[in-house]
């Protein structure tokens, strides 16, 4: 078989004119977002969904980011991208002065094909970062839409009621689809999320099925994400169905945030999050369960730090990213995190994780191996 071509141009502009972009302009260009200038659209980027919404996949320096253009604090951010005329790089600007040169992908090559049925794979699971293919199982939520237990910040019908998705891929649908992404473009491993039905598994049956499906058809790494299952034994039919690290998302950290950001996930106590992350770190291993945290919600340095801890000192790796507001949802006019106050969560975060041996570069599969949406992964080489 034939080497897939990279997603990636690796002809930037002006590339030997720029220093290598700290970990501190990075964090600042995913707080604040990019405004895109470009006639032609933004290309290849994500609005609605599951996350991460509104988002776009840049490459700077030797980076992979995740950086919002489509949301409101993205429209008045410092930072520009003056898109060259092939369309394949940028010129990024802060207050109109250069500071760095951008790359972004190619359309993947397996979005241009379909299932036997007429589904366009696009809709079935797509491109996140530069090598992870991700898709949402279920996309509708037992909690989604509902004032008193939707989580405010969520956008996961937005990209079905667009036309973007379908509502529930089946088993053999993923497996054609990893199949095609692995063969076509070298994707090197896999996100499935899914919506939380109204069944106490919380959406675990689904992703056993999935997984088993795709690791029937081709030796991709998984990662699963859900809401931790009643029947902590979930736990050990998803690793034997193929998954090989798991994540149970907290959000936010403190009982008063939860209970005033995701009401109906607040249901779910705190306790029975870290009993979960207890019984997953057995099955999977140290370092194979994740949570991901969204610092910005009201959260303080001191309490996500403190979670922080907790989690490592359980196995657990916590991958805090800031919170982005997206447009359509409830909170989509909250205050973007300050840069300042992601500068001091990240670092000190860093310095945890590097004190407790659990770096994302470990993580068989998933949001934190991708590291994308934060600057962990690249804070932590530093300390490596």
């Amino acid at each position: 078989m034939s080497r897939p071509l990279p997603l990636w141009n690796p002809k930037l502009p002006s590339l030997s004119a720029f220093p290598e972009p700290s970990a501190a302009l990075l964090s600042e260009l995913q707080a604040r977002g990019v405004r895109w200038r470009d006639a032609r659209g933004a290309g290849l980027s994500r609005h609605g969904g599951a996350g991460p919404s509104d988002h776009k996949a840049i490459r700077v320096g030797g980076h992979t980011l995740m950086v919002p253009i489509h949301t409101h604090a993205s429209a008045s951010s410092p930072f520009v991208a003056e898109v060259e005329a092939s369309g394949e790089t940028a010129l990024l600007l802060r207050h109109g002065v250069p500071v760095g040169a951008l790359g972004f992908p190619r359309q993947p090559r397996f979005y241009s094909k379909s299932t036997a049925d007429g589904v366009p794979y696009w809709k079935i699971a797509t491109l996140h970062g530069s090598d992870v293919l991700a898709t949402t199982v279920l996309q509708t939520c037992t909690r989604y839409g509902n004032r008193d237990t939707s989580c405010q910040f969520c956008a996961i019908g937005q990209s079905l009621a667009a036309g973007a998705t379908i509502a529930e891929k089946t088993p053999a649908q993923l497996a054609e689809v990893a199949a095609a992404a692995v063969e076509l473009d070298g994707v090197r491993h896999m996100v499935m999320t899914t919506g939380t039905p109204r069944t106490p598994d919380r959406g675990a049956r689904v992703l056993s099925d999935a997984a088993s499906a795709i690791r029937g058809r081709v030796d991709l790494p998984l990662q699963a994400q859900c809401e931790p299952p009643d029947d902590f034994d979930w736990f050990e039919r998803l690793r034997a169905a193929g998954v090989d690290s798991l994540g149970m998302h907290l959000e936010a950290v403190t009982e008063s945030v939860r209970q005033r950001i995701m009401p109906g996930k607040a249901e779910v106590p705190l306790v029975t999050y870290f009993s979960a992350f207890e019984r997953a770190v057995a099955v999977f291993g140290r370092g194979q369960v994740s949570t991901y945290i969204l610092a910005g919600l009201g959260d303080s340095v001191s309490a996500i730090l403190e979670t922080c801890e907790r989690l490592l000192a359980m196995g657990v790796y916590p991958f805090v990213v800031p919170f982005v507001p997206i447009s359509g949802t409830p909170l989509e006019h909250h205050a973007a995190p300050a840069p300042e106050f992601m500068e001091v969560v990240l670092s000190q975060v860093t310095r945890a994780i590097a004190a407790a041996g659990i770096f994302s570069a470990d993580i068989k599969a998933g949001c934190g191996r991708c590291g994308a949406c934060s600057t962990l992964k690249v804070r932590e080489a530093l300390h490596a």
